[in-house]
């Protein structure tokens, strides 16, 4: 049959190149493989560098989440170098951190993934009209506004940060600002008008404070039916529809969650270590392996390259790994999967593929051992318990951050000292440091190792790494690739369902998708997502 391409969406969507091989058997994905199709080397780029300099180049690496990974190369400095942070210092740094996320969440849900919902498959729905009427491409009502809400946040980013994008704002020691308290009230008006423009008016349909009382699925069901403006809410017609369209039967994944949490107490963390980084957390960190939780140890992460366009070496921790060297790179379009596919690494915590994301962070939010400053909240293990994970899971987990988040930053706003320190020089010295945080997709780090004043190794593993690697060296699938398998694709000329399982990870990758049959081999159709 001949390969057919089309366009899914007139948008596109984010950034970089994904190609998701799907195999088919009987309208089932039996077997999938992801493979991100594009080098980019940014390790290599740091090698030789001075040790700051991580600090101009590394934001580049994403044009969505470059405040995480300026946070992070903060971070690894701070580490390294035994600096001093005061509370201003990290009370700013979460609020960049704050206000990158809860931009994306508008962003991502309307842009990215609910324009899904809007596709003819789901037509014989009663809800479809609706859904399409609000969510579809460009003429969905809450496509409009919910996009042009998500701008709000990053104003008060820049505020502080100069610019947003890659923004240099954070610096090991501490912040490179001293705002004033015409700042701050600009900030919260900034803030008040996202909560008063979409937060509440057009996704809750109820106060911030009435939704957060949720605390169980029974509980958020009881919420959708409460009223007609919180059953009417973007986020009340997004259950409704999820629901009644199925979303909740596919895209499971391997079931085990990494999140190497974030929003460093301003009291808590005034002399970074890594040792002490896990108690200072307000959004906790851990590693749960479908029935137990564990402390997140940065030392059990290794990366494995058996399937990466990389040459050869043992699973390594990220301190351990040689600079990334590229093989002759092969034919994208007729990879032997039994072999190197990708140019992503397979990253392994406990020797486990691991997911990453807003599903992994809620989760670790309903640890019952929290510490009393990190969050508790008890909705996602209850979910989990009776639902599991899913395509629907996942993008609910990713929403029911903003409300909290906004009530974070308009926290942390009030706690700014105007006549305290923002920054600390520190003593530049040789030595290793970590640095990590959550980005909107989930566990970004960074891994630094200074020798002679120059750095010597740098390795950074981004969420999209966690999700979209491929299999490891003993053949286990990643997070995406094992959340595609089991997929009913109802039209395999137009698969959908594939997009939508890609998108509830939100990888920072374009997604191209080619159907198989698994019988005879032959590619049915390629679509960009």
């Amino acid at each position: 049959m001949a390969t057919k391409e089309l366009n899914i969406s007139p948008v596109g969507r984010v950034e970089g190149d994904l190609d998701v091989k799907v195999f088919m058997e009987g309208g089932v994905v039996t077997r999938a493989h992801t493979q991100a199709a594009m080098f980019r080397g940014f390790e290599r780029i740091m090698a030789g560098k001075d040790p700051q300099s991580g600090l101009i180049v590394t934001p580049r690496i994403c044009g969505i989440c470059g405040g995480s990974h300026l946070y992070c190369a903060s971070s690894a400095l701070d580490t390294a170098w035994g600096t001093k942070l005061s509370p201003n210092a990290l009370l700013l740094r979460a609020i960049g951190q704050a206000t990158e996320t809860i931009q994306s969440i508008p962003r991502w849900f309307y842009a990215i993934f609910a324009t899904d919902m809007a596709n003819k498959k789901f037509a014989s729905k009663p809800l479809y009209q609706e859904v399409v009427k609000r969510f579809a491409a460009y003429s969905g009502t809450s496509f409009q506004s919910g996009v042009t809400a998500s701008g709000r946040p990053v104003e008060v980013y820049a505020l502080f940060g100069g610019q947003w994008p890659h923004s240099s704002y954070m610096v090991p020691g501490g912040v490179m600002c001293a705002p004033t308290l015409k700042d701050i009230t600009r900030a919260h008006s900034i803030m008040n008008q996202f909560r008063n423009d979409w937060l509440e008016t057009t996704w809750l349909g109820c106060s911030i404070e009435r939704y957060l009382q949720i605390k169980s699925w029974d509980d958020l069901m009881a919420w959708v039916d409460e009223n007609e403006s919180q059953r009417n809410s973007d986020l009340g017609l997004f259950i409704r529809a999820s629901l009644e369209f199925g979303l909740d039967k596919f895209g499971q994944g391997v079931g085990k969650y990494i999140a190497y949490g974030t929003y460093l107490h301003k009291d808590r963390y005034n002399t970074p270590t890594i040792d002490g980084r896990n108690q200072a957390l307000i959004n906790p960190s851990g590693f749960f392996d479908g029935k137990n939780y564990h402390e997140f140890d940065h030392k059990q992460i290794f990366e494995h390259v058996d399937h990466s366009w990389f040459e050869h070496q043992q699973p390594a921790h990220p301190w351990d790994e040689p600079l990334p060297t590229p093989v002759v790179s092969q034919n994208l379009e007729n990879s032997d999967f039994n072999g190197k596919y990708s140019w992503s690494k397979a990253p392994r915590y406990m020797e486990q593929a691991a997911e990453a994301g807003p599903l992994s962070r809620v989760i670790m939010n309903a640890n019952p051992n929290n510490l009393d400053h990190q969050i508790q909240d008890p909705l996602f293990g209850d979910i989990m318990e009776k639902m599991g994970p899913s395509v629907f899971t996942r993008t609910l987990a990713r929403v029911h951050e903003a409300p909290r988040l906004y009530n974070y930053i308009d926290e942390w706003l009030s706690q700014v000292r105007l006549d305290d320190e923002f920054y600390i020089k520190p003593e530049e010295k040789d030595g290793k440091g970590f640095g990590a945080t959550e980005a909107a997709r989930g566990a970004l780090a960074h891994w630094v190792e200074i020798e002679g004043g120059v750095i010597k190794n740098y390795q950074v593993i981004a969420p999209t790494t966690w999700n979209v690697g491929p299999n490891d060296a003993e053949g286990k699938s990643g997070p995406i690739e094992a959340a595609l398998e089991g997929t009913e694709i109802e039209d395999p000329h137009d698969p959908v369902e594939v997009g939508m399982v890609a998108r509830s990870f939100d990888s920072c990758l374009v997604c191209t998708v080619h159907a198989h049959d698994q019988k005879s081999g032959k590619e049915l159709a390629k679509f960009k997502l």
